[in-house]
């Protein structure tokens, strides 16, 4: 039993080959053209696998399925030449059909969720409602077609249940071709003295963060009555059986019964693999649907900047969204380097093509020939404790991020680190470029690879150690939606003014992070883009300077826990750290104040407001 070869198949454009994920079961007497309707929505997204089995009776000879075996095979084989599918070389003939599906499963390791067609196939294998809850070998889902062929509104039923992840999941597949709308219905009992406890609060928070979702909420008495009236507005019923199988084996739970025999819509009912126990915390129920939001942000908002490389193109972008653009790049002491970076965006990004209207550099004070350089390029330079200096100088590059809104002109601002040694216009047009391209977007973080120096050698894949031990595990813990940004703390950033300038900004190390929750805070997920600017070389900070680092980072998050939760975390104490030294013999202890300060939105510095028009 072989896989056809992959060289056969269709290539999806710009997509690399994955095994399949999921795998569709055709069966001779049942609704066969509902399931490869269904794949072929499906396989615009997802590797999808299709498998045919003919079931032949026990003490008949299995030669007598040779017919059915012929037939499913010239479907499937039709099917693989119009879209991208995979397919079994051969059909399955067996007398226990269960069994060879679950042999297939077990050979197919990536296949994350197997479509049954009801009641046919199920019926076909001799398969009870039961045996599906009970132990399924991977996630499941029961189709009742017909498919329809134009999915224009999806309905998805939000009951509490413990497959609610796994329906959204499957609903946001099936939409992506066409952008069909989703309703999300959240059913809730009324009860003795008020409402029933929402376990799925876990749920109803993702819900918030996808725009494309609607949200509908009643309080109902009868569930199953409101499901099924409402289902006659939609093209696809997708919901969740019940948690566990009862003594009724031919049950899916009363609900999902209900909407499977009587719903004018096409019935999509999944259950996940997951074991779910009997007594569940109350908001325990929802937490994995965090994946189902980050999943499809990574794969909608996520970027590469070769996407860009047709400045041509992006000039013409410019010209119909009528916005001027901005760069500012800060430093301190950076006269290696800060001469190919300035030197670069004006070849490239100015003189060849006017994707730039201006270049300016935001010096923190440098007592080498940084400044000098700059001037030379003819590039305006402004020493950032000398702006707005009536609120007194600080030190630290959010202070020169922040202060680089005051002293630049643009709709869109960019900023990119001046210690980059392998600098190349695509850390500029790679930001600018989503941004044109998608209007709805306000913000962009650059990731790439980050080698490592050790001597003279560069160790790939070894930088960015505040990242992974700092930065990443705090956004996963506090603020989970967030766990998809690859490098949050990278220095290649964007946005347009109009939000930038709302934004408070930390002064020092904490300007990245902060940026980042506030924007999504406000803007939510979607507004946030990355992109893949492929590999940036640059100074490697000493082991100490990163603890630091790390210190201040923590420091701007609590503070916005503590924003967020209206409680003070955090006392004067808090804010110094004893730093270890070593001479030689012995060691000792130095303390540092490392006081994470935060500048206001630059909208409310009246200074400002006066130099834009504002009123």
């Amino acid at each position: 039993m072989h896989l056809l070869p992959t060289d056969d198949l269709p290539k999806l454009p710009g997509r690399e080959r994955r095994p399949a994920k999921i795998m569709i079961l055709l069966m001779p007497g049942s609704d066969n053209q509902a399931m490869l309707t269904l794949a072929h929505r499906i396989a615009a997204s997802e590797q999808v696998l299709l498998l045919g089995v003919v079931p032949v009776p026990m003490g008949e000879n299995l030669s007598v399925g040779q017919g059915q075996a012929r037939q499913l095979r010239r479907i499937i084989q039709e099917s693989v030449d119009r879209v991208n599918l995979r397919a079994k070389a051969r059909i399955r003939v067996s007398y226990t059909p269960w069994d060879e599906v679950q042999q297939v499963l077990a050979d197919e390791p990536n296949i994350d969720l197997l479509i049954l067609g009801w009641p046919q196939q199920l019926e076909s294998m001799g398969l009870t409602a039961s045996e599906v809850l009970s132990h399924p070998p991977c996630d499941i889902a029961i189709l009742r077609g017909p498919f329809p062929t134009a999915l224009n509104r999806i309905l998805l039923p939000n009951l509490g249940d413990p497959h609610g992840e796994l329906a959204l999941r499957l609903g946001l597949t099936l939409a992506r071709p066409e952008r069909t709308r989703i309703t999300s219905l959240n059913l809730r009992q009324s009860v003795t003295g008020g409402l029933e406890k929402e376990i799925f609060a876990g749920m109803q928070l993702i819900l918030e963060e996808m725009p494309e979702i609607d949200q509908q909420t009643l309080v109902v008495e009868d569930r199953a009555k409101t499901i099924l009236e409402c289902s006659r507005e939609y093209d696809l019923v997708v919901m969740g059986t019940k948690a566990m199988p009862s003594d009724a084996t031919d049950s899916f739970g009363q609900i999902t019964d209900t909407i499977l025999k009587h719903s004018p819509a096409a019935v999509i009912a999944v259950k996940t693999k997951k074991v779910v126990p009997d007594q569940t915390p109350p908001r325990r129920f929802g937490a994995g649907a965090i994946s189902v939001l980050v999943d499809q942000w990574f794969a909608e908002n996520t970027f590469h900047a070769d996407e860009f490389a047709d400045l041509a193109r992006l000039v013409d972008l410019k010209e119909e969204r009528g916005v001027t653009i901005s760069l500012a790049v800060p430093a301190l002491n950076e006269e290696e380097t800060v001469g190919s970076v300035i030197r670069t965006c004006q070849r490239t990004l100015i003189e060849q093509f006017p994707l730039l209207d201006e270049i300016i550099l935001m010096d923190s004070n440098s007592t080498d020939c940084t400044r000098e350089i700059a001037i030379d390029l003819g590039v305006p330079v402004y020493i950032h404790q000398e702006v707005l200096p009536q609120y007194g100088p600080r030190e630290g590059k959010g202070e020169a991020l922040w202060k680089s809104l005051f002293v630049t002109k643009g709709d869109l601002i960019f900023w990119v680190d001046t210690d980059i040694r392998n600098f190349h216009p695509r850390f500029v047009y790679g930001l600018i470029g989503p941004l044109l391209q998608r209007t709805q977007l306000k913000f962009i973080k650059g990731f790439y690879r980050r080698p490592l120096k050790s001597g003279s050698q560069l160790e790939p894949g070894r930088g960015g150690r505040v990242t992974e031990l700092t930065a990443r595990p705090l956004l996963n813990l506090f603020y989970p939606s967030l766990s998809g940004v690859i490098q949050p703390l990278a220095g290649e950033y964007g946005g347009h003014r109009e939000v930038l300038e709302q934004m408070p900004f930390s002064s020092g190390y904490g300007v990245e992070i902060g940026l980042l929750i506030d924007i999504f805070e406000k803007y939510k997920l979607s507004s946030i883009a990355q992109v893949d600017l492929v590999e940036r070389i640059h100074k490697n900070q000493p082991l100490a300077n990163l603890s630091k680092m790390s210190f201040a980072i923590i420091q701007t998050l609590i503070h916005k826990l503590e924003h967020q939760n209206e409680q003070e975390l955090l006392e004067d104490v808090n804010r110094t750290m004893k730093i270890v030294r070593y001479e030689p013999g012995h060691y000792y202890l130095d303390v540092e104040e490392i006081a994470e300060l935060e500048r206001p939105a630059m909208v409310d510095v009246p200074e400002y407001r006066q130099k834009r028009g504002m009123a």
